[in-house]
């Protein structure tokens, strides 16, 4: 997903705290260097193998400011265009980041290595691409914000910085998924117990698979099997969190109260691909991570809406032909998938045994306030960030449980681990207010809101049905110990994000025939529960 931001509401005091991530190119794909330390020690934990603790904090990660939010007005002609140099900024991201995990040597020589080795190309090539946006969107008659050279500089993260989602706890700024009602505006917080879990400040992680990596096995990567996380701090024990989920909206005379589920499968027949054709269109491995797909069948980089009125469905409502597509999660116990060496897979950090869910419920539901208006083929829908890490809070809209536990807890910026006998659950709940006109806009995100507080759309906004999803995962508690985590679990992302909670994110693109749009809203309005 690309680099998108929505205003956030109030922060929490809560911080967790995040060790970073190293890297180290090795076989079968994106294995990382280990982080340099100015000291280090062998740490042989209970289960086996060498761990390592970094002395100092060091560099863990790129931070880019995000051009693509600051394009709100690119007129059609240009979004193609422009689409694809945004593409070619994550790519040099990307490119960036290896450089920085693979040159850790030169790094403890140089204190000025990342800035003048890394940062100032960097720089210099962002430039020359936000060069090629301006005159792309002034060729057909558009205007670009007058900062945009600026946002061609990036700058390093160390392990303090790139806590557990973006530096502290915020609130979900309206988009918690209650049990799939409506969103409740604002109320959201998430882990409010304080825990803080282990590698505080740039202790190294080990490897959480056990396989010795670099200097013949004397350092060890820190965070996850790839070297660029999960870590410790980035799960934490679901039954010592304190409740946070907050009531519901209260509900009027016109509120909307009927349900429309449509029956899509899991991906068993595990249609994937690290496309993103709604940010990057034309772009292949636009996403730089692996998606699951479910709906629509024909759907990648290079889809059109004519492909999908013609890509078939996985939906046993044969007229429901929506993408419905997330990123998928894998278990970081050594093993490896069909893509350890190719793109977006093991070669950008993507690393582990692909999960696929046991259930995943796809749910429309109504609003507290009002009556909804039917969706408008090929609306696009992102939700979720899956840049926090470097972006910070402002969009995300993770939400982290387990079952029996979903009414009580949901998570934002960590992973639970989950009691003996409870399973993992994702869910997320979509903007529900559209502006009336628009299926997309340059950003992707200004043509959809998230409703108020009080479950009200704002600024002349529409509600439609809220598209709610839940997926839920046979997951193997990870092991917590001295800082360490075992057989971790995370979604799959950009390399330089370091696979945290908090960027976990959603993508739908709406197509029906034979009127199924209005029907699902008919159903919702009417106060039925219509499968």
């Amino acid at each position: 997903m690309g680099r998108n931001t929505r205003k956030r509401r109030t922060p929490l005091a809560t911080k967790a705290i995040a060790a970073s991530a190293a890297l180290a190119l090795g076989g079968g794909g994106l294995i990382w260097a280990n982080f340099y330390a100015s000291a280090h020690e062998s740490n042989h934990q209970s289960w086996g193998g060498n761990q390592t603790k970094a002395a100092t904090a060091q560099v863990a990660t790129i931070s880019c400011p995000d051009v693509g939010q600051k394009l709100t007005n690119v007129p059609n002609q240009a979004r193609n265009e422009v689409a694809g140099e945004l593409a070619n900024l994550d790519r040099q991201i990307t490119d960036a980041y290896q450089r920085l995990a693979t040159t850790r040597d030169a790094q403890a020589q140089d204190s000025s290595f990342v800035q003048n080795s890394i940062l100032q190309p960097l720089k210099d090539r962002r430039a020359a691409i936000l060069d090629r946006i301006k005159l792309e969107v002034t060729r057909v008659g558009g205007t670009v914000p007058g900062d945009l050279s600026v946002l061609a500089s990036c700058t390093a993260q160390n392990a303090n910085q790139t806590t557990a989602g973006g530096q502290q706890q915020n609130n979900t700024g309206g988009q918690q998924n209650t049990g799939g009602q409506q969103n409740t505006g604002g109320q959201q917080q998430n882990n409010t117990g304080g825990q803080q879990q282990g590698n505080a400040g740039g202790q190294q992680q080990g490897n959480a698979g056990g396989q010795q990596q670099g200097n013949a096995g004397q350092q060890q990567n820190i965070g996850g099997q790839a070297g660029n996380g999960p870590v410790a701090a980035d799960f934490v024990d679901i039954t010592k969190v304190q409740p946070n989920v907050p009531a519901k909206p209260r509900r009027n005379g016109n509120a909307s109260t009927g349900t429309f589920t449509t029956r899509c499968g899991v991906n068993a027949n595990k249609n994937h691909n690290t496309d993103n054709v709604i940010v990057a269109p034309g772009v292949t491995n636009g996403a730089h991570h692996l998606h699951d797909y479910v709906g629509n069948q024909k759907v990648n980089a290079f889809s059109s809406n004519q492909t999908f009125l013609q890509g078939g469905t996985s939906c046993q409502n044969r007229s429901d032909l929506s993408s419905y597509y997330w990123p998928v999660v894998r278990i970081q116990d050594g093993s490896q998938d069909f893509d350890q060496n190719k793109d977006g897979g093991g070669k950008e950090g993507n690393v582990g045994k692909i999960l696929t869910p046991v259930s995943a419920q796809i749910k429309y539901v109504g609003s507290p306030t009002s009556k909804v208006v039917a969706m408008p083929q090929f609306l696009r829908i992102i939700t979720g960030d899956a840049k926090t890490t470097t972006n910070g809070l402002a969009n995300a809209n993770a939400h982290w449980s387990c079952t029996g536990f979903e009414n009580k807890v949901q998570l934002t910026t960590q992973y639970p681990v989950c009691p003996q006998g409870s399973k993992v659950v994702r869910t997320f709940a979509f903007q529900s207010c559209w502006d009336g006109q628009n299926v997309d806009s340059a950003n992707h995100r200004t043509h959809v809101a998230f409703a108020d507080a009080n479950g009200n759309c704002q600024n002349g906004f529409k509600a439609i049905p809220q598209l709610t999803m839940r997926l839920v995962y046979n997951i193997t508690p990870p092991v917590l110990q001295n800082g360490q985590v075992k057989n971790a679990y995370a979604v799959d992302g950009f390399p330089e994000q370091l696979h945290k909670a908090a960027t976990d994110h959603d993508d739908f693109i709406s197509v029906t025939k034979n009127g199924l749009a209005n029907r699902i809203a008919n159903c919702v309005n009417r106060g039925q529960n219509c499968a």
